[in-house]
This record gives C-alpha cells, sequence and structure tokens, in this order.
C-alpha cells in the first residue's frame, strides 16, 4: 500500500514535513505499508507537552539519535506519528495538532474522525 494513498477527508495525501523529515518512508508524507506496524499515519504538530508524553512511554522522539540521522523533534515540527500513540496521548490529554490534509485515510482504522477533527489545524 505505499502507492497512491488518499488523506482522511477522502482527498490527495498531502506532504506533513520535510525538515524535519518524516514518514515511515523518509518521503515527507504519512505514507504506509503492510510493513510499517505502527501505522505512521497522523500528521500531528508536536507539542512539548506531547514529547514529554511520549518520553514516558518509552519513546523519545526529542533526544537527537545521529545513528539514524535523526536531529529529534523539537515543539512545532510535523511528524507522523503512529495513530495508537496519537489516541493515547489524545486520552491522557496531551494530544498534538493534527493537519487533516496529511493525514492518511488509514488512520482511520484505529482513530475516529471526529476526535481528529477536534485537533484540525489546517481547515477553516
Amino acid at each position: 500500500m505505499s502507492e497512491h494513498q488518499l488523506n482522511v477527508l477522502g482527498t490527495e495525501l498531502q506532504i506533513c514535513g520535510l525538515d524535519p523529515i518524516t514518514g515511515y518512508f523518509r518521503d515527507g508524507l504519512c505514507r504506509t505499508c503492510s510493513n510499517d506496524a505502527g501505522s505512521h499515519t497522523v500528521c500531528a504538530i508536536v507539542d512539548l507537552k506531547f514529547l514529554e508524553f511520549s518520553k514516558s512511554q518509552g519513546n523519545d522522539l526529542m533526544t537527537p539519535r545521529p545513528e539514524f540521522q535523526f536531529k529529534g523533534l523539537k515543539e512545532g515540527d510535523p511528524w507522523c506519528l503512529c495513530a495508537a500513540r496519537w489516541d493515547e496521548a489524545r486520552l491522557a490529554g496531551c494530544a498534538p495538532k493534527v493537519k487533516l490534509t496529511a493525514t492518511n485515510a488509514k488512520a482511520l482504522e484505529v482513530v475516529s474522525i471526529l476526535h481528529l477533527k477536534h485537533y484540525q489545524i489546517d481547515l477553516s
């Protein structure tokens, strides 16, 4: 499923982020495939509250990991999050904002469109 994929609105999947470069395929898109066990499909703009929550859950996204060409994330960075982690953060009151146009429709297998829309930042 790494070919043409749609966003949660049913339109063409938009770029989530190129600086830092995000996505399971590191192409800026929240595309997924059967090998992507975490379903990195929610395009979020991370904030400190979420980053601290993620670290407390064992996934430190702030610390640079040069061996993976990863500079570490800071508040305001766009990042393709695992759908289940985003929903876990939502339930804990720590979910970051979401770009719906860049969030893969596959995320809807894990999270509700209503919850995503509640946190959206790219539609008026």
